[in-house]
């Protein structure tokens, strides 16, 4: 029988506790609304602890099935009973997010001084409570009756005290739950709750949606305890009773309580319920609140007197317009800013755009390099206010991507920034709007397979060794599915009772909240004060604060958020700049790089793009030999033609032939030209589907846009199939063939796998162009820059400094004599070319950040101390720079301390024995340390040397490990990769190397790809899902990798596909290989440095 048939009473669940409690529930709020609305209730409040993070996603829900949602929350305050509220109106949906917000806030005043408080809890009084009461509902929970503790009188006291705040207001909340004595313990509710002359309403203290949700429940319990299940057994709840039940189960619960007036049914057959659970229905009928009711108002615009902000939104652009085009506004341009201009105004978004356009001139101001991206690349009014850098006048762009008419949504501006610099932003949005009315968006940081493994072995017995053993084999792109093999792998049984019960709990955990965090860069504001749109909480980051709610929640409610984000890339660009004007070059910024140079295009050709911005990685390398471009918008093209969305819909291959001229081009028509024939015929970009439903379909803009939206969505099965018939039945009625009207949706629905719009490819393009021309023309800035903006991209530091030496570059090694925290430029000395006498090209020195270990204010100290002339001894750098033994230790192992004089191994004897002498003893200041007694140490051989570089800072300047190698690996039939990638078509090799990066790109068929390098060269390795999972988990995880495998060519593209993976025994890091061919000891130590993505 369907539940929603079940006879029973009308009922409102009021007490219900989601998985956004954080490991106080064991249920989505999309499940506990689901299951609400199946079971027929007439509402349902969610209640979670000291939050209304999962209140968004209840909504969503509720509003699709139809059931209506109480907003509410539960509370504990320090000095009465816990208190559950129900929003009745907007007031008191406010006061409820104020109240929130004051009992977070409170918490963090309370830990700056010192005091320990439980993490994420709401520290509210009474008294705060009774100031925010107005327009909220309360329920106080019965408390279990202790008849030895004459505890009747003090339920009724607590209940009393409510009542003298929220008086008619208040209801008793009774809740029980099968435990043995529940009609006695209803009995004792209806005395409390007469004595204290208060209604009784029922309740179910739901922590999850069905039964089946216990054992998970009580394993989170266990989290949240710190103990095992069995260790905790006592204080878990005693039966699997919170859970959402019929209506009818409800009435018999609730049996013992008098009855109300009672329901008919369509027969006229009258049945009488307790009165208790009627109440539900007539609190529920009280809460006449939604979210739907908000009203987001953006900030007014800071405008000059007597002007509004349409007046100045439009001074502005025409001024920047002006500025951008010094030989007059191209008529194009003018025709879409007054386009724009028109559509901004009517819509009302000036302050939006007034606000963004002040956050860049801010940034500018203060030197910080910026630019915006995404669909805002789109809009002439953002190129002419400085937002963005795709000039409309070479680029088709297409506004309604960005903002349109009949979407009426708010447009979404993201905009970079230095990501060392990006915090001076974010702080100058709070001292402008005020921390009343700014914030950040919030992160739900949730379960992954490796964090829920890791938690629910512990509570379920597993020893500590295995936990670690498990979470070990588990790779980053693991799914639910893979646990049973990893637990194997482990040295599990997967069919035992405890690894069964470790991989059902698993699978339910996964993507459940495990507490809030910061988006990268989402920041809202608002005219009023944010915490009466949503409860705002400190940050764990020092003068930051976020709502409640994630991008999405704010989506969903329409409300609009600036993305202020940090990309390394730009860091790294503002130093390279820096460092060009130092050496005494010109001063750039990324409006003056010289454009279209010959020379950098044909390095991108090459593939020559170790640390270029975007094509870097060895999928773009791969594909730049192919592409080969030329041009600006070629390089647009090759940012966005490697996604996973051309790449399913099957675009590449076709472009390419098109490019090479080996497939003739065609367009049904002229219009459908006019949209394709930049790409040769293949919607390559989000906007081009968008037009190609226009014009060959007959949509209207709006609805191209919900094209668009689907196209986002394809996380939702399904969802992009929705416009198949209307695609294609519009296209066959505009007389175009149904093949080619299922090929352009079959690409449409590709994108649906992540496409690029064009203007973010054109914003990505921009910096792609910047990097690689001051690769080509400054390639030791560029290096120096990259390494001072680490981490970022596909390589680490040795891999950048070896490209850079590839690339002539001098590299010296780091010196406290002479090195600055970042790396920097020296200059080298002077050469004699054809006669003449010229400058050498600047050397780079790499800097102390190189010194692992070493801090950045000892780093100042060392720069500081400096001034007053070069360290000669380790205890003169010790004291004048304030360091410690560690801080000493680290540059002495790091072999920094060459310029007083000392080898590597003198350099930590002299640093151990001048900090291991008393401060307090003055005469022995002018002894020399050289009459120390070094213990004769002997000197490190060549190989130690490079070894030690290579744990202390990353690289060596010396050679590469693999080199002290080579004569032994030879023997075993392993090849240097520059010979064996020589090596002609389908030939079986055997290489090895030190692993650069490792991929697995959700859309590559379970493929993964690794980069190996040797002295010789580096090598791309393609590695079937058969081979990696046959591979044992230290020679997944090696620093060093030996691949055997079979040559593949394309063109100038050479791969290594393997076909067994074995990590050599001196580096496997501590991990054993019985197959190890390798014994070597001194790589043993070495660590991995691979930038791993898998």
């Amino acid at each position: 029988m369907n539940a929603r048939d079940d006879i029973g009473p009308r009922y409102a669940e009021l007490h219900c506790t989601s998985t956004f409690s954080f490991l106080e529930g064991a249920s989505q709020p999309e499940e506990l609304v689901r299951r609400a609305h199946a079971l027929g209730y007439e509402a349902l409040a969610i209640t979670d602890k000291d939050t209304l993070s999962g209140i968004v996603r209840a909504h969503a829900v509720a509003k699709d099935v139809g059931l209506k949602l109480i907003v509410g929350a539960s509370l504990e305050p320090v000095d009465a009973a816990p208190i559950v509220l129900w929003a009745a109106s907007a007031v008191g949906y406010a006061n409820l997010c104020r109240l929130l917000t004051r009992g977070h806030m409170r918490r963090a005043e309370v830990e700056a001084r010192g005091v320990a408080s439980e993490a994420g809890r709401c520290l509210v009084s009474r008294d705060d409570i009774a100031a925010h009461a107005t327009g909220l509902l309360a329920g106080m929970v019965l408390p279990r009756p202790r008849p030895a503790d004459g505890d009747e009188a003090s339920a009724a006291a607590g209940l009393a005290a409510w009542r003298e705040v929220f008086g008619e207001q208040l209801w008793a909340l009774a809740e029980v739950a099968l435990e043995g004595d529940d009609d006695a313990r209803l009995q004792w509710f209806e005395c409390v709750a007469a004595r204290a002359e208060v209604p009784l309403a029922a309740a179910g203290d739901v922590r999850y949606h069905e039964r089946s949700r216990l054992p998970l429940f009580d394993a989170l319990a266990a989290v949240r305890h710190g103990g095992t299940v069995d260790e905790i057994r006592d204080r878990l709840l005693s039966n699997g009773e919170r859970h959402l039940h019929s209506r009818r189960r409800i009435a018999e619960r609730f049996a013992a309580l008098p009855t109300g007036r009672g329901t008919a049914d369509s027969a006229g057959r009258r049945f009488l319920w307790p009165a208790a659970v009627e109440q539900t229905v007539e609190i529920a009928g009280r809460c006449t609140f939604s979210l739907d009711e908000l009203k987001y108002e953006y900030p007014d615009a800071i405008v000059p007197a007597g002007r509004t902000a349409a007046e100045h939104l439009t001074d502005l652009a025409w001024q920047g317009a002006r500025k951008r085009y010094p030989e007059g506004v191209p008529r194009k341009v003018d025709d879409l800013l007054r386009h724009e201009l028109s559509l901004v105004a009517e819509l009302g978004y000036e302050a939006y755009f007034l606000t963004v356009f002040d956050i860049v001139r801010f940034a500018r101001r203060r030197g910080i390099l910026c630019q915006g991206r995404g669909s805002a690349a789109n809009s002439c009014v953002c190129y002419c206010l400085g937002i963005t850098s795709v000039d409309p006048a070479r680029m088709n762009v297409l506004f309604e991507r960005f903002v349109s008419r009949e979407r009426r949504e708010a447009p979404d501006i993201d905009i970079d920034f230095e990501h060392d610099r990006r915090e001076e932003v974010i702080q100058y949005i709070y001292e402008t709007y005020g921390r009343s009315r700014a914030a950040m968006t919030a992160e739900v940081i949730c379960y992954r397979l490796r964090s829920a493994v890791r938690d629910l072995a512990k509570v379920l017995g597993f020893s500590l060794d295995r936990v670690d053993a498990i979470a070990a084999v588990i790779d980053v792109g693991d799914a639910c599915e893979d646990l049973p093999r990893r637990l194997a792998e482990a040295g599990l049984d997967p069919a035992s009772d405890a690894c069964t019960r470790l991989t059902t709990l698993v699978g339910q955990l996964v993507g459940f909240p495990r507490h809030l965090g910061q988006h990268v860069g989402g920041m809202v504001m608002t005219r009023g004060d944010l915490c009466d749109l949503v409860p705002i909480q400190p940050a764990t980051m020092e003068g930051r604060s976020i709502v409640q709610w994630n991008k999405d929640d704010l989506d969903e409610l329409g409300i609009l958020k600036v993305d202020c984000l940090a990309l390394g890339m730009l860091t790294a660009i503002r130093r390279g700049f820096d460092l060009v004007k130092e050496a005494g070059g010109p001063s750039l910024t990324l409006a003056t790089v010289p454009a279209e140079d010959s020379r950098v295009y044909e390095m991108i050709s090459r593939a020559d793009t170790v640390g270029v911005f975007q094509i870097e990685s060895r999928a773009q390398m791969s594909m730049l030999p192919r592409l080969k471009p030329a041009c600006f918008y070629d390089l647009v093209i090759e940012v966005a033609i490697v996604r996973p969305g051309p790449i399913q819909g099957d675009m590449v291959h076709p472009y390419l032939r098109r490019r090479n001229g080996e497939e003739s081009v065609s367009y049904p028509n002229d219009a459908i030209r006019e949209v394709l024939e930049k790409t040769l015929g293949v919607p390559l970009f989000q906007e081009q589907a968008m037009r190609l439903a226009v014009v060959a379909a007959g949509f209207t803009p709006g609805e191209a846009d919900q094209l668009r939206r689907a196209m986002g969505a394809w996380r939702r099965p399904g969802v992009i199939d929705e416009f198949h018939r209307r695609l294609v039945e519009g296209m066959l009625a505009r007389g175009l063939a149904r093949e080619f009207a299922e090929q352009v949706f079959a690409q449409i629905r590709g994108f649906g796998e992540y496409g690029f719009p064009e203007s973010h490819a054109a914003s990505f393009a921009l910096l792609v162009y910047v990097s690689a021309w001051l690769k080509c023309h400054h390639p030791a800035a560029f290096t120096a820059a990259l390494l001072g903006s680490q981490p970022m991209g596909f390589y680490a530091p040795a891999q950048l400094v070896g490209d850079a030496q590839a690339h002539g570059v001098m590299v010296l090694p780091v010196d406290v004599n002479a090195s600055r925290w970042h790396a920097s430029l020296e200059v080298t000395g002077r050469r004699q070319r054809g006669g003449e006498d010229r400058h050498r090209p600047p050397a780079l020195r790499l800097g102390l950040e190189q010194v692992h270990g070493l801090s950045e204010a000892a780093g100042a100290r060392i720069e500081a101390a400096r001034q007053a002339g070069p360290f000669r001894l380790p205890r003169d750098l010790a004291r004048r720079a304030e360091l410690d033994r560690e801080s000493l230790l680290h540059l002495a192992r790091a072999g920094a301390l060459a310029s007083l004089g000392l080898d590597r191994r003198r350099a930590v004897w002299e640093a151990m024995q001048s900090l291991e002498r008393p401060r307090s003893q003055p005469l022995l200041e002018g002894l020399d340390d050289e009459n120390d007694d070094d213990g004769m140490l002997p000197a490190m051989t060549r190989q130690d040397e490079v070894i030690a570089d290579y744990r202390t800072g990353g690289l060596s300047l010396a050679a590469h490990p693999l080199e002290f190698e080579r004569d032994r690996l030879a023997a075993l039939g392993v090849f240097p990769i520059g010979e064996a990638v020589a090596a002609a078509e389908g030939r079986r090799i055997k290489i090895a190397g030190i692993v650069l990066t490792r991929q697995r790109p959700a859309t590559a068929k379970g493929l993964i790809f690794l980069t190996i390098e040797d002295e010789t060269g580096a090598a791309n390795i393609v590695v079937r899902p058969d081979v990696w999972e046959a591979a044992t988990h230290p020679a997944r995880r090696a620093a060093v990798l030996v691949v055997h495998g079979r040559i593949q060519r394309r063109g100038a593209v050479v791969h290594v596909l393997a076909t067994h993976l074995e990590a050599t025994a001196s580096a496997r890091t501590g991990c054993r290989d019985e197959a190890s061919p390798c014994p070597a000891p001194p790589l043993a130590s070495l660590p991995r440095m691979s930038r791993d993505f898998c």
